[in-house]
């Protein structure tokens, strides 16, 4: 048996808050979780609701980070930290961390794996949002656990203000670092991936590129293509790349209905590179993406969820990670709420629910695929 259940609270953050909410946890569940996670907005005294938590829920298997906003079960919030727990006998968990992932960032994902029991059948990542590479934390763990066994997680942010985030593990507050919890024993999990944008344009070869920085497409200035066809909203970028990011639409990159998007992040007029929030390979076919609007994001959501029910194969679902983009948000605006309510009602009503808006999602673009890094998108991950 699986139980789950979340607790929130706003800010101010104390120690005292910390304990409240270690303590409605436990009271929750009925006995000390076996693992928790903890997602809240920077602020001041947060080592000290982490100290407070930590101190009253009776296990060290605490993971975390702060966000761009957060999700529970009451719902979606700013402002406010959000704790979740499961208990039970079925399922063992074992936390992890590395630290200094922007020097090297496939060589800390193969760390953390490693750090890792291989046994492991489910393994959730959060990283920094504003260092390292998203794309090589995952190709490091990829190649510790194989495509066996799922990923799923996210990026740290910092309300948007895009200058430091922070990951937790236990009662440390980390930075510059990926956290990972695995899942070890008798459970299923489910994932569903969609975004909900659409093709638009002539597909582009990038015909140079180097990680996340593209330099060319067709033999062109990328920074060239992309204002040629934005036209009189090229004067917004990169800002206005939220609403028209450029999606992988390879065969490979497919996610059934949507490409893997990528945000631009920053331009330089000197080469006429577009930086992206996650890696382009050289040789691969972009489009631009658009149709970002709220109905289109709110029934993807909706749909991510019925997928990862659909690949739990009749187990009940007993919790619901809800990983989305910090750019969903933007876009949705006030209907940044229906976006939960949507997904709970997919999976069912009553079904714990805990998550955050993320600078990047981990998750498989199709089940039991190798985990891939995202922008833009609505990841669920049930377990059950």
């Amino acid at each position: 048996m699986i139980k789950g259940t979340t607790v929130a609270a706003k800010k101010p953050y104390s120690r005292e808050k910390g304990e409240s909410m270690g303590r409605d946890l436990v009271h929750q569940l009925g006995r000390a979780p076996n693992a928790c996670w903890l997602f809240c907005e920077p602020g001041e005294r947060m080592h000290d609701l982490l100290a407070g938590i930590y101190a009253t829920v009776g296990t060290e298997n605490l993971v975390g980070c702060t966000t761009d906003g957060e999700i529970s079960s009451a719902g979606f919030s700013t402002g406010s930290a959000v704790l979740g727990g499961i208990a039970s006998h079925a399922v063992k968990f074992q936390v992890a961390a590395v630290t200094g992932i922007k020097t090297d960032s496939e060589g800390s994902g193969r760390r953390l794996g490693e750090r890792l029991p291989r046994a492991a059948r489910h393994v959730q990542m959060f990283s920094d949002g504003l260092t390292g590479n998203g794309s090589a934390l995952l190709r490091g763990m990829n190649r510790v656990f194989g495509p066996g066994v799922t990923i799923s997680g996210g990026t740290a942010g910092d309300a948007r203000a895009f200058a430091q985030t922070w990951q937790f593990i236990g009662d440390k507050v980390l930075t510059d670092a990926a956290v990972g919890i695995s899942f070890t024993g008798d459970f299923q999990v489910g994932t569903g991936v969609r975004s909900g944008w659409i093709r638009a344009g002539i597909p582009k070869k990038v015909t140079r590129a180097s990680g996340n920085v593209v330099y060319q497409l067709d033999d062109e200035s990328a920074l060239a293509v992309y204002r040629r066809y934005l036209g009189p909203l090229a004067s917004r970028l990169p800002a206005v790349g939220v609403q028209f990011p450029f999606g992988l639409v390879d065969d490979s990159e497919n996610l059934g209905d949507d490409p893997v998007l990528r945000a631009p992040m920053a331009l330089d007029e000197a080469d006429g590179s577009v930086t992206f929030a996650g890696e382009i390979p050289e040789g691969s076919t972009i489009c631009l993406c658009t149709g970002g609007m709220s109905d289109n994001l709110l029934n993807a959501s909706a749909e991510a969820a019925r997928r990862a029910v659909d690949a739990l194969s009749g187990t009940f679902p007993s919790m619901i990670f809800f990983y989305s983009c910090m750019a969903r948000k933007i876009i949705l605006g006030p209907l940044a709420g229906e976006e939960t309510q949507r997904v709970s009602t997919a999976v069912g009503r009553g079904i714990p629910v805990i998550g955050f808006y993320t600078y990047g999602e981990y998750c498989p673009s199709t089940n039991g695929a190798e985990c891939r890094l995202h922008n833009e998108t609505a990841t669920i991950t049930i377990v059950g």
